[in-house]
Formats: structure tokens, sequence, C-alpha cells
């Protein structure tokens, strides 16, 4: 008898004796166990992916561009090395082997979601004293059960008990939408987020890439609508769109859009794009102003002959850059004629259809009724307010499916008047008395049970979580996107799965495994043995060729005093005071970037000669800068304060992280006294909000610490640094 035959004889064997459980993990999943024992995960010495299998791929989902078997294998070894620092081959085999982790797949009409549809995302995962095998519905199910394992490995310090879970997801989209059209995210942060999410086994993205500023008509004539900020996100050189996009910088590329697609595809997520039309559609209006509403620049005149035609040029443009099989259109808070939208809506559907056989979805707007023209049932529908339609009465009962969006759980990065800038995590477990307290995707109502179908509905998609950016970019910094869900995506996506987690349980697992999800690092941590990062000084300097002259400055290590290493390197001239002249054509560099919320960055340092816009020191997200105020510039925008750096005079400088605030002060000293963090007046920076027309708002802005590189070519000032430090705490 083979080894896997004897496996399959021994789990069989040893299932007789389970006892039914769950396995507490984001999500949870049914777990069956008994007390026998348990593996240490640091047994393992290779990753086998069944030779049978390994170039299968997952068809049935909403990706194009779905990973193999041995794909997912490939990133889960990368995985296993980065967060449990296990080092093992990937390699292909028929059979499992001893210490090692096997994927495979099996029988698929095994997984049924909770409207009793098969899918494709579930997987079973069997422990023994032997192997770990992971057997997926598809390569996407077994990739969810890597998760499963990376999440109990680090919950139980390594070590999981024998037995065997069953997981399925209970809705087949899950996920989050990023508002990417009034503030530009790099393609970078994008992929970063697709990694967070598909940890928690969420597998949709949604980024929408055109919008518009509110476009006030009580208080903006014609011509300052037609200049109010707009944004088309992504970039083509075709003549036919060209004026379209106008910011290439702050536009995705072919290329980068593929990157993004792809690196989130890798980790079970599908990126769904949408271009928003024929509402929030100012950006075309600018391009096109004939095409404009006369009472509405940022509506679309549908009844213009050119409005579908110029949408339908639009759409043929980028169609081929998408690789999911649904799209969104939008279709957003439009105003104009119901028979003219709903004609709209559905010569898109049929146009992108016939070009690519795509479906497409929109924003619930104008609900089905007798004397319109209705939108076709193969439209897909967004609900996000019952101000809107009744997702269940209007579109469930008429046989239109409905992806939950509502605005329950909406954000909105920095500000506003009804919605939280913070996912309220509390609500997703004791705010639905509709439902005895917990969420799920079903729920559209909290409040109103009636409002709500039955959970096995199965025109119920699933859920995905809006963050949106009413106020441009100046608002917010990227990471505070990731700030607003940091705890509460993690949270719904239990109940996305379909999850029954408590809110102490959920606390508890989350507080253990955020620090070690694999593929990002979007708090920006820095591993450090203190509360102290790094600390150097001018005078703590070795050459690292030892055969070189000292006298000869080139490639000088700058000690890091604070244990963990972290060393810098520095070209500049020493001076017999032990200060390093500071110039454009020297530099001091360390090897980190940027430091996350709560730091204190204090530089000794006097500067000489400043000019316009001199860089004081740089970083991975952003650069400290005298403008000639002291300014941070971060997320492509300048934050800047009241006050700027005496000339000629030795200052202790100190930026300070503080939550979602970022501080500031300068002190003057001496040479001879030590560098020093000390409460000195501080001035905070913040963003300066325009609210329609109307009114400033002045909101905290939670900037990262830039420590990357002092000095070097355009630094725009000359002076001397003697010291640097970087702390935890603030």
């Amino acid at each position: 008898m083979s080894l896997f035959s004897c496996l399959v004889w021994w789990i069989t064997y040893y299932n007789a004796s389970l006892v039914a459980s769950r396995i507490v993990g984001i999500p949870t999943i049914p777990f069956t166990t008994s007390s026998d024992g348990s593996y240490s995960i640091s047994s393992l010495k290779s990753l086998v992916v069944d030779s049978k299998f390994s170039e299968n791929r997952d068809e049935t989902g909403e990706t194009l561009i779905p990973p193999t078997l041995k794909d997912f294998a490939e990133t889960f070894a990368d995985d296993l090395h980065n967060t449990l620092n296990l080092d093992i081959d990937v390699s292909t085999g028929d059979e499992p082997t001893s210490d090692a982790i096997f994927l495979t797949l099996g029988d698929p009409i095994k997984y049924t979601d909770v409207a009793g549809a098969q899918t494709s995302e579930g997987y079973t995962l069997s422990i023994n004293s032997s192997s770990i095998i992971i057997s997926g519905a598809s390569p996407l199910g077994a990739w969810w059960g890597t998760r499963t394992v990376l999440q109990q490995a680090i919950l139980s310090n390594g070590s999981l008990p024998y037995g065997q879970a069953d997981g399925a997801p209970g809705w087949k989209i899950r996920g989050m939408m990023l508002d990417a059209a009034r503030h530009y995210y790099p393609s970078e942060f994008i992929i970063e987020l697709c990694s967070y999410m598909s940890f928690f086994k969420q597998n949709t993205f949604h980024i929408h890439l055109s919008d518009n500023l509110y476009n006030n008509v009580n208080l903006y004539s014609r011509e300052q609508s037609l200049q109010l900020d707009a944004w088309f996100r992504l970039w083509s050189d075709s003549e036919d769109l060209a004026g379209l996009s106008k910011y290439k910088n702050e536009s995705y590329t072919k290329d980068q859009f593929e990157d993004i697609q792809s690196s989130c595809a890798s980790r079970g997520v599908t990126v769904i794009p949408e271009i928003e039309a024929p509402g929030h559609s100012l950006v075309i209006v600018q391009w096109k102003p004939e095409l404009g509403l006369s009472n509405d620049l940022s509506l679309l005149n549908i009844s213009h002959p050119e409005t579908i035609p110029t949408m339908k040029t639009i759409w043929s443009t980028f169609l081929d850059w998408f690789h999911s099989k649904t799209v969104s259109i939008g279709a957003d808070e439009y105003t104009g004629d119901p028979n003219e939208y709903n004609r709209f809506v559905n010569e898109m559907s049929a146009y992108i259809d016939e070009v690519s056989g795509k479906s497409i979805r929109i924003w619930g707007t104008f609900p089905p009724k007798p004397e319109y023209s209705n939108i076709y049932q193969n439209v897909s529908v967004q609900h996000w307010t019952f101000s809107a339609d009744n997702p269940y009465r209007d579109y469930i009962l008429n046989n239109y499916s409905v992806l939950n969006s509502d605005d329950t759980y909406y954000t909105v990065n920095k500000y506003s008047a009804s919605y939280p800038q913070v996912i309220n995590v509390a609500r997703t477990f004791n705010g639905n008395p509709a439902t005895g307290g917990i969420w799920q995707p079903f729920v559209f109502d909290a409040k109103v049970a009636a409002n709500n179908p039955e959970k096995n509905n199965s025109l119920v998609l699933g859920a995905v979580t809006p963050l949106w950016n009413d106020y441009g970019a100046n608002a917010s910094v990227y990471s505070e996107a990731y700030y607003a869900w940091r705890d509460g995506i993690p949270a719904l996506a239990d109940k996305q799965w379909g999850g029954d987690l408590s809110e102490s349980e959920f606390s508890s697992a989350f507080a253990t495994l955020h620090p070690n999800i694999p593929g990002q690092n979007l708090d920006r941590a820095i591993p450090s043995t203190g509360s102290i990062i790094f600390n150097y000084t001018a005078g703590s300097m070795v050459n690292r060729d030892l055969f070189t002259p000292i006298a000869v400055w080139n490639d000088l290590a700058v000690l890091d005093h604070s244990g963990n290493g972290y060393d810098a390197t520095t070209n500049c001239p020493l001076t017999a005071e032990s200060t390093l002249n500071i110039s454009s054509s020297c530099s001091v560099e360390t090897p980190l970037l940027s430091k996350g919320r709560d730091y204190t960055l204090s530089l000794k340092l006097r500067i000489d000669e400043a000019s316009q816009d001199a860089t004081i020191i740089s970083g991975g997200d952003s650069s400290l800068l005298l403008t000639p105020n002291l300014t941070l510039l971060a997320s492509g925008n300048y934050y800047r304060l009241n006050s700027t750096i005496p000339v000629g005079t030795w200052v202790n400088l100190n930026v300070i992280g503080r939550g979602n605030r970022t501080f500031a002060s300068i002190q003057e000293t001496t040479l001879d006294a030590p560098l020093s963090s000390a409460a000195a007046e501080e001035q905070e920076f913040l963003a300066v909000l325009g609210i329609n027309g109307v009114s400033f708002v002045w909101a905290p802005i939670a900037i990262e610490a830039p420590i990357q590189k002092i000095g070097g070519e355009d630094v725009g000032w000359t002076g001397q640094l003697v010291a640097m430090s970087l702390s935890s705490e603030a």
C-alpha cells in the first residue's frame, strides 16, 4: 500500500473519533479534532504539489487570469519563509511525503455556499502526525486553505492540532472598494492592500477610477464647474482619448494596471474596475463640454447623439486591460430622465458583452417600475442606500442579483457630515438588531428584518465595503485609507465568509495575526529590540574597507547605537568638531525608508544656506522640506507649518507621529548640548479641506516619518548634521 493510501486510510479511521468543533481564525471555520496531539510546523521539510493538478486553474471564478495550483504553492512558500521563517522547497509529486504540506484538488461537488450552490473556493485541511494535506475544490480553494495553515501556525505558536477542517465561503463576492478617482494611490499600495485582504480570504478589490469633487450647482458657474477637480485614472496614448486623462503621473498605464491585477490575482483577489457614467462624469464633460446636462455638468446628457458612442469609445479602449468577468459602469446618482438612464445602461451592457463577453454592474439608482423601460436582469446591482432603492423588494424580488454595499459600513476620508472615517468594528458583531446582532451579507437593513431576504437567497452576491475620498487628494495621505479599514475589514471578512466570531474572539485573534500578515507592510512597521529604533552620531563612523585610509571619505558606516544594527552610510566629510558637512555632493543614507504611526524622529543640525523647497530628509512615503516654512510633502501634497528653521543656528528638530496626528518642534541648542526629544512647543501639520465650495475644515493628518536620506543631489541646503535618532514613542 502506498504512503498516500495509508494516509487516506488513517484519516478515515481517525475521523471516527474526532469531536466536532470550530477553529478560531479570521474567518472561523468548522474543525474536528481530538486531544491526541499536534503537528509542529517547524518539522516541515517540503511543499509538494500534486503533479496531476499542478497546472490546473480555477476557471469558474471572477478573474480571467487565475493562477495555477503550483503558482499558489510558490506564493505560499514565500509566505512561510517571510512569516514563519521556514525555508522549504516547492516540488511536484504523486503523493505526500513525510513532513510535507501536500496541495491537491478534491471533489468540487463537496463544497457549497449558503444558497446550496457549488463553490470553487472550498477546501479541506487535514493535519496528522506525518503531514498536512490541503485539498481544494480548485486551486483557489487550496489557496484559502493555505491561509488557514498560516493563521493557525501564528495563533498556536506553530503547533497545529491533529484534525480536519472543511471550509467554504457563504458568499461569492467578498471585499472592499477604494475610491482611487478622487485620490490617486500608487500601484504598490493597492497591491499591498490585496495582500492584506487576501490573508482574511476576501477575493474582490473594486477600484473606482473616475469621478469629481461635488459640483455645487447652486454655487458654481459653468466656468467654475469646468475647472473643478475631476479625474480619469487610466492613461492611454490613444488619439481618440487625448485630453481625457489629465495627470499622467497620477494615472495607471496599461502595464501598471496589469501589474496590479496580476499581483492581486496571485493572492486570490480579483480587481473589478469601475468607470463612472452617466453621473459623476464631470471629467468626461470637461473633455467634451457638449455632452453635459445643462443644469448639472457632472451628469451626461444621454440624449446627446455623441454621449453613448463616446462611452463606447472609452470602454473599447480599456476593455482588453481588464481581467475580470464583470466590470462596473458606475451609473450612480443620476438625476436625469429614468428611461434615458435605463437605455444607457442597457446599451452599455449589450455593447460590453458583445465586445468582451463581460457582464456589467451598476450602483442602484432607478429601481424597476411598470412605467419604465427597465434595465436588463443580467445587469447586477450594487446597493448602497435605501434612499435610492430597497434591494430586496425592488431588485431581488424582481430577479436581479444584488451586491451588498449598504452605507452602514461606508467610510469617507477624512471628513463627512454623516459617515465615519473608520469602520465601526463593534457594529459588525452587535449592531444589527434585525438579525440578533451579527451582520452578514444578506443583511441590507440592520433594523428592519422585513427588508432582508433569507440568508440562503441565491441572488445575494456577497458584500463589498467602500471607502470614498469625497474631498479629494489633499484630505489624506495614502496610508489613511488603510487605517480606515485596518481593523474593520478583517472583522467584516469573517462575516462575508460566513464566520461566527464573537467580538472578543476577533479582538484576540486579530491582535496576534496582524503583525504577521505576509506580502505587505502597510503599517510601515520596523522591527526593533526596544523603543529606540536607530541612534546615529556623526562621530561614530568606521570605514567599511579596512585597507582604505579613513582619511578617504568614501562608503563610511555611521554606526547605529540602538542595538538594532541599522547602520547608515555616508560619503559626507567629517569636520574637526565631529559633524557631517551636508551638501548636494554627498549624502547620509539609512537602510530604512519610512516609519508608520507613533514615532519621534529627532535631528540635531545646522542649516547654513537653503534654497526654496530644500529637502531636509526624504523617505519612502514623505519628505521634510523648507518652503521656507517647515513642510511635510506626502502623497503628492504639501502640509505646512507657520514656522521655519533659523539659518546658522544649531537646532533640535523633532517630527512626531502621534496616532492619526503629526507634529513638529524646533528648539535652538548648541553644538555641545545632547540631541534631545524633550518637550518643546509643538505645531501640528493639518490638512485643509474645501467643503463643496462653501467652507473649509482643518483635519489631522497622519504622515509617515521620512528616514531614508539626508543630502545628495537637489537637496537645496548646506550645513552640518551631528546626530539623528528614531523612537517608537511619541
